[in-house]
């Protein structure tokens, strides 16, 4: 008996890890706050659900909206002395331009305690992302390859005419052509940031592809869906739903991947924790779990049911089935990340898309 005592004393008595200790005190403080508050632009609530299932004991409320109503909301939520939002998950735009800006984030670097987080060999390229100049602001789980989102109607284009982007400049496609505007916030920022800054590409391919090739703008998402599908238009840039549509038997389709490579775009995939957070705790909780190889596993799955494609996230270690092939970030291919802080400037572009399009009303 003694000698028992004396072989399982050692390891009765092994302290916990330091991540183990501070996790389970943040988790029994996160039941007592009861709460967080999620605002998110980009991800339903089947998400939240399954941190419900993880964390029964922390309820998650949802405030959802468009990237500029929940900007909106917070910003005004603030003014008004009420600090409601604990974070935000969405856009890079909104956390950037917005709250970035405003200085009401709360760096999130300091948070991240589960080693399944931490651990930064699980993450793309080894090292984890931040959208801000900081590095520790605006946390970026998403980065989706970015192929300049340009669509055909499968009955009318053959895509294997196609190897360059160049090729779109060919006289025969000449007003057959659309584009949603990505002047307006959207689809197709990440997509022209990357003809932009491609040296390949750049503003000169930009200049002719809006001002030789006669095509059609417009602000509304469906129909420009809609237009491709019917055969109006045989191209459409910067269009969305594509792949809800193929998949309901529309005859559209993506080129893929250029020779001039592709973006990489965090599209909604950034997280941010909102400064004077009301649950801390909480939010802690929920940051780490949604990073966490499980949270990032239902983030894709929920998405790929509601959007036809799941967004390629940063972790490396689960699974990308769920991936259109052509969003995939793959081996061999020269990608431009978009999403850098300089890179994020739409100025230079909106101006370079106003002189053209004046241009070419002109003539």
């Amino acid at each position: 008996m003694i000698l028992s005592l004396l072989w399982a004393s050692p390891v009765s008595a092994q302290p916990k890890s330091e991540w183990q200790a501070e996790w389970e005190k943040t988790v029994e403080a996160a039941k007592k706050e009861g709460w967080v508050n999620v605002y998110v632009t980009l991800g339903p609530d089947q998400v939240i659900s399954a941190f419900q299932k993880a964390y029964p004991d922390i309820k998650a409320r949802v405030v959802a909206g468009r990237s500029a109503q929940i900007a909106q909301r917070i910003l005004a939520e603030r003014r008004a002395g009420q600090y409601l939002a604990d974070m935000e998950i969405g856009g890079g735009a909104v956390n950037l331009a917005e709250f970035y800006a405003a200085k009401i984030l709360a760096p999130v670097k300091p948070l991240l305690v589960m080693p399944d987080v931490v651990d930064e060999s699980r993450w793309w390229q080894g090292k984890h992302r931040y959208l801000d100049s900081e590095g520790k602001y605006i946390f970026v789980f998403v980065a989706v390859a970015q192929t300049g989102s340009v669509y055909y109607n499968s009955q009318l284009v053959n895509p294997k005419e196609f190897r360059s982007f160049w090729d779109f400049l060919q006289p025969k496609w000449k007003e057959k052509i659309e584009a949603r505007d990505p002047r307006v916030p959207g689809p197709g920022g990440g997509a022209i940031r990357f003809f932009f800054h491609n040296p390949e590409l750049g503003p000169k391919f930009i200049r002719q592809l809006f001002s030789e090739m006669e095509i059609t703008l417009t602000r509304d998402e469906r129909q420009a869906t809609d237009w491709l599908a019917n055969g109006k238009f045989t191209i459409c840039f910067f269009c969305r739903e594509i792949p809800i549509a193929k998949r309901q038997g529309l005859p559209v389709d993506s080129f893929g991947i250029m020779k001039e490579g592709a973006g990489l775009t965090s599209q909604g995939g950034t997280l941010a924790l909102i400064d004077r957070a009301p649950h801390p705790n909480a939010a802690k909780v929920f940051i780490n779990w949604f990073l966490s190889r499980q949270g990032q596993i239902a983030y894709q799955s929920i998405l790929a049911k509601v959007e036809g494609s799941a967004p390629d996230s940063l972790r490396t270690d689960i699974p990308k089935d769920e991936v259109a092939p052509d969003e995939r970030r793959v081996s061999g291919v020269s990608y431009v990340d978009v999403d850098t802080p300089e890179r994020r400037d739409m100025r230079p572009i909106f101006k370079l898309l106003e002189e053209t399009l004046a241009e070419s009303r002109k003539k």
